[in-house]
């Protein structure tokens, strides 16, 4: 009896007692291990998978973990570049010897199954998979600045004065039109001076405009 197996991404027809050598798979030496995609078997009856044979396998023990012979590449690159390099490569191969072909009961010998060393088993996605984060806690409302008090003027309506500047008076306790209106020359050179308005609250007329809007 004779079985087409697939490993590796290659093909191999195989029987009892056979030596391959394949691509690396994550087995010891010594361990048993299953080859579950199994393409055809052979002998008496000849079954072809669709495209694998369901139930069958082909078991084998590993012998050894090995590296194949010495491969030679010379890439030479363009003229202009005058460049070349040798490169030497040895791929890493796992011996085994076929112990047993089943036709049926695969699923249920309980022997390791052939892994590529290069594949990743289901347990190690999930150890390598990003914990799940966890909700992103709402921010907690920003305490209201003073300009958000109840009963505080849009001071923005004064000639020159933004939402930042705003923030300044109030933080300087500056919130309604009739305190700026109530201001004389100490005052506005106290302002000046201390949020660095240079001038700005004569040369935007803030004390006369306040006046106004007071009303």
């Amino acid at each position: 009896m004779f079985a087409v197996l697939k490993t590796g991404g290659k093909q191999y027809k195989v029987q009892a007692g056979d030596v391959l050598r394949v691509e690396k798979l994550a087995a010891d030496a010594g361990e048993k291990i299953q080859f579950n995609e199994v393409l055809m078997l052979g002998g008496d009856k000849t079954v072809v998978g669709a495209p694998l044979v369901e139930g069958a396998a082909v078991q084998a023990d590993v012998i050894d973990q090995i590296k194949g012979e010495k491969l030679i590449k010379f890439v030479k690159r363009r003229r202009k570049h005058s460049s070349k390099r040798t490169v030497g490569h040895r791929q890493k191969l796992t011996l085994v010897r076929v112990t047993d072909i089943l036709s049926t009961g695969a699923d249920k010998s309980g022997v390791k199954a052939a892994i590529g060393a290069g594949s990743v088993s289901g347990a190690a996605v999930e150890a390598a998979a990003p914990a799940k984060k966890a909700p992103a806690k709402k921010a907690a409302p920003k305490a209201d600045a003073p300009a958000a008090e109840a009963g505080a003027d849009d001071l923005k309506k004064l000639s020159g004065v933004g939402p930042a500047l705003e923030k300044k008076l109030h933080a300087a306790g500056v919130t309604s039109f009739a305190q700026i209106a109530a201001w004389g020359e100490a005052e506005i050179a106290d302002f000046d001076e201390k949020l660095s308005f240079k001038g700005r609250i004569e040369r935007e007329g803030w004390v006369e405009q306040a006046k106004e809007l007071a009303k």
